[in-house]
C-alpha cells in the first residue's frame, strides 16, 4: 500500500510540473500596458461620511475629538502639531543646492598643461577639438557654455586658441609662446522673435533650419560617441 501512495505521488507530480509550465507560459509577460501595484499594497482612503445617513454612525469616521474631527481645513501640509516642522529643521543649502544662480559654472575652463600634453604646434584649440580629443568630456547644460582658458601650468608651443574667455596669465603665456588668442563672441540669447526670424531666413533660402539643427545635433553625438570610445580603447591599451 505505501509503494501504490509513493507510485500515485510521484505520477501526480509529473503530471503536475507540465501543469505549472503551462500555467506559467499562458500567464502574459510584464510589459509597459499590463504593469499594476501588488496586490494589498495600496487601498483606498477610507470614505468619510456625512451625517448619519452615511451609515458610519455619529462621527462619521472622523474620530470622536481632536482638531481633524471639526469642521474647517484641518492643518496645513508639513504641520507637525506645533513643534519645529521638518523644512525649518533643515539647514539651507547654498549656491545651485539652493536654487541660487550664483551657484552655478558660466564656462568650461581647461588649463594651459592639457594644451601642452594634448595639442601639436600650430594646432587649433577650440572647445570641439578638446571634446574630441577626450581631454574634456562635457554633456547636459554645459553644452552650451563658452570654453575659458585658465593659466595653469605653462605652454611652450605655438597654438591658435579660440574660446570665448582667457584669463590674464593664460592670455600673456600664449602670447609669449608665439601663439594667439582669439576671443570669440558668446551664443546670443534664444528669443522667440529671433527665432521665427532665422526660420523665416532659411526658408527663403530654401532650408529647414529645424531639420538641419536636428543633423547638426545628430553628428555631435556621433562625434562625442567615437571620442569615447578611443578614450576608452587608449586607456584599455
Amino acid at each position: 500500500m505505501a509503494s501504490a501512495g509513493r507510485r500515485a505521488a510521484v505520477v501526480c507530480r509529473a503530471q503536475a510540473a507540465p501543469a505549472a509550465a503551462a500555467a506559467s507560459a499562458a500567464e502574459p509577460r510584464l510589459r509597459l500596458h499590463n504593469l499594476s501595484p501588488q496586490d494589498g499594497s495600496r487601498r483606498q482612503n477610507k470614505r468619510k461620511g456625512r451625517g448619519y445617513g452615511g451609515h458610519q454612525g455619529g462621527t462619521c469616521g472622523f474620530g470622536t475629538r481632536g482638531q481633524k474631527s471639526r469642521s474647517g481645513s484641518g492643518t496645513r501640509p508639513g504641520f507637525e502639531g506645533g513643534q519645529t516642522a521638518l523644512y525649518r529643521r533643515l539647514p539651507k543649502l547654498r549656491g545651485i543646492c539652493g536654487g541660487m544662480p550664483a551657484g552655478r559654472a558660466d564656462h568650461v575652463v581647461v588649463n594651459l598643461d592639457d594644451l601642452e600634453a594634448h595639442f601639436s604646434a600650430g594646432e587649433e584649440v577650440t572647445l570641439a577639438a578638446l571634446v574630441s580629443k577626450g581631454v574634456l568630456h562635457v554633456s547636459g547644460v554645459d553644452e552650451r557654455l563658452p570654453l575659458k582658458v585658465l593659466g595653469g601650468g605653462s605652454v611652450t608651443k605655438a597654438l591658435s586658441v579660440k574660446a570665448g574667455a582667457f584669463s590674464a596669465a593664460a592670455a600673456d603665456k600664449i602670447a609669449a609662446a608665439g601663439g594667439s588668442a582669439d576671443v570669440q563672441a558668446g551664443r546670443a540669447k534664444w528669443t522667440r522673435r529671433a527665432y521665427e526670424r532665422a526660420v523665416a531666413a532659411a526658408k527663403a533660402e530654401g532650408k529647414d533650419l529645424v531639420a538641419d539643427r536636428l543633423k547638426e545635433k545628430k553628428a555631435k553625438k556621433v562625434a562625442k560617441a567615437a571620442a569615447a570610445a578611443g578614450a576608452k580603447s587608449k586607456a584599455t591599451a
